[in-house]
């Protein structure tokens, strides 16, 4: 997977394939991810990724072995029981872990951030009335 906002004709993230039917003995199959979506510098208008990057992919693709958070090689069995899903993101996670919140829990949280936000407004309204303010807010 290639990083976001890469190509003129869209911002969302690339992807590119390579098939080889006449892999070494040792690499049949197996499919060799790799996520670069993070390998690029931010450029206007489009970002890029620089030479010393491009190098880092190149030199990983020719590895063919596992990079913690960048290549992940799998086998067929792998790929055919996730209905041959190829997104790279969905083996080689380059961020943190995703944090997973109970629904209950996130809105009690809105409810208070709320309640929060109601208390502020009518703080700044009482200032925004002592210099003479005529309008309110909310």
């Amino acid at each position: 997977m290639l990083p976001e906002n890469l190509f003129y004709n869209t911002t969302a993230p690339g992807i590119v394939l390579f098939l080889n039917k006449n892999k070494p003995k040792e690499k049949k199959n197996k499919v060799m991810l790799i996520n670069a979506s993070l390998e690029f510098e931010k450029g206007r208008p489009k970002n890029f990724i620089p030479d010393d990057k491009i190098k880092n992919i190149a030199k990983a693709f020719h590895g063919f072995k596992d990079i913690d958070k960048f290549v992940k090689v799998i086998a067929k069995d792998e790929a055919m029981k996730n209905d041959y899903n190829l997104s790279p993101s969905r083996y080689v996670g380059n961020s943190q872990d995703e944090e997973y919140r109970d629904v209950e829990e996130i809105l009690v949280e809105l409810a208070e951030l709320e309640h929060d936000r109601l208390k502020t407004d009518k703080e700044l309204n009482g200032i925004l009335k002592k210099i003479g303010y005529k309008g309110f807010l909310r």
